[in-house]
């Protein structure tokens, strides 16, 4: 799914949105350094299970730890992104947006004396919600509606999904570069703001429109 945001390639004054560099590894562990060099992927890189039997995450900091991690899984490039990251509803027509904690910035002194693989949960499932937190006001600010509204319906339209969630996050230093980090379709929606409202509106109008 994450393929159909690249082949957008959606750009227009409000932002850009793409995709981290990305590569699927379904076995042969030791093979991993190798690919990831002919990807082009930077250090560190994320880890993710391929299938979803778990929440963890993997951030490998050095070439070496890479042989560690444990396919099939999805690699991806760290971003620094302020350590925050939006998580878009699409309920529908109806788009709703909270800010969610996420891993923190790497720097490139921290990337240079740490090694290993460190494990995570899931940050998209974290329970903490940003909303509240005193944030950095270039970090805290919700991406573009409009942005988002036409990244949705694009996506509607690509996928066939009327029910899913994006996990956005904002390139650190960057007013409007964004990437899509994941894409979940018919998530929960009991942590969504005014959920019950905009569900109940969305199965009306499938209702009428039968």
């Amino acid at each position: 799914m994450l393929q159909d945001v690249a082949d957008l390639n959606l750009s227009d004054p409000y932002g850009k949105v793409g995709v981290p560099k990305q590569l699927v590894i379904k076995k042969d562990s030791s093979a991993i350094p190798g690919a990831v060099n002919k990807a082009g992927l930077r250090l560190p890189i994320v880890a993710k299970p391929l299938v979803a039997k778990s929440h963890e995450l993997s951030l490998a900091y050095d070439e070496f730890s890479l042989q560690k991690l444990e396919p099939p899984l999805v690699l991806q490039e760290f971003i620094n992104h302020g350590g925050v990251l939006f998580k878009v509803y699409i309920v529908g027509e109806a788009i709703k947006v909270v800010r969610r904690f996420s891993l923190p910035d790497v720097s490139k002194r921290e990337l240079s004396k740490n090694a290993g693989v460190y494990r995570f949960p899931r940050v998209s499932c974290a329970a903490a919600s940003a909303d509240e937190a005193d944030l950095d006001p270039c970090v805290a600010e919700l991406p573009p509606r409009p942005l988002l509204e036409r990244l949705a319906r694009e996506l509607r339209r690509r996928l066939g999904l009327r029910l899913f969630n994006l996990d956005i996050i904002r390139e650190h230093g960057t007013q409007d570069h964004y990437y899509v980090i994941d894409i979940n379709y018919f998530p929960g929606y009991g942590k969504m703001p005014e959920y019950e409202h905009i569900f109940t509106d969305f199965l009306l109008s499938l209702a009428q429109s039968k």
